[in-house]
């Protein structure tokens, strides 16, 4: 059975945000690398993932210039890169197509944010049938507002407001609450060391 990782927006426009300074792994991107290094080496099918959300006037919007791989990713030649505007990696994008064309049966997630498009996607995968790997401190994501915050927390804009509300969701609980959710149910859990490690790559 193949396999293939797919990166999910580990993107520019994240760090464009003011809601960055809250990110539970600002090392994402070097947490991403270990994993990319970890699927070639294995020769695992790579997918990256880019989240676009055209006129919106936000970094999400390409005429930001920030739709683009986080700095120290790249995909090599024969890597699909891939643009959806929905929050799970497969609606909108070709991506069942490329991993049947592929032959994968197995799915490893990891990327931004960890209980959205990292979660709904493995969620779809499973559904359709692939088994999934969650590898959970691969993902990042940030603390969730509480649904009667004023709107510029909601929208992590008063990230100071956000961090001091006490019905804030802590990023470690976001986290935990995702991994009790795909847990036996749509896929499994493993660990960055762990994967790394039973790939044969440090």
């Amino acid at each position: 059975m193949n396999r293939a990782l797919i990166v999910i927006d580990v993107q520019e426009s994240f760090r464009r945000r003011p809601l960055w300074e809250a990110v539970n792994r600002p090392d994402i991107a070097a947490r991403t690398v270990r994993l990319v290094d970890a699927a070639r080496a294995a020769g695992d099918l790579v997918v990256w993932v880019l989240h676009s959300e055209p006129g919106s006037g936000t970094p999400f919007d390409p005429v930001s210039g920030h739709v683009r791989l986080m700095d120290g990713l790249e995909a090599a030649a024969g890597e699909p890169v891939l643009t959806k505007t929905s929050r799970n990696a497969f609606t909108t994008t070709e991506l069942q197509r490329v991993l049947t064309r592929h032959g994968v049966g197995e799915l490893v997630v990891c990327g931004i944010q960890t209980e959205q498009c990292c979660e709904t996607t493995a969620r779809i995968g499973a559904d359709l049938g692939y088994g999934v790997v969650f590898v959970t401190d691969a993902t990042a994501t940030f603390p969730i507002a509480h649904r009667d915050a004023p709107p510029a927390v909601r929208a992590g804009l008063d990230v100071a407001a956000l961090l001091a509300d006490p019905r804030t969701l802590p990023a470690d609980a976001v986290t935990e609450r995702t991994e009790y959710a795909l847990a036996g149910r749509f896929a499994r859990i493993a660990s960055l060391d762990d994967h790394v490690a039973a790939a044969g790559v440090d």
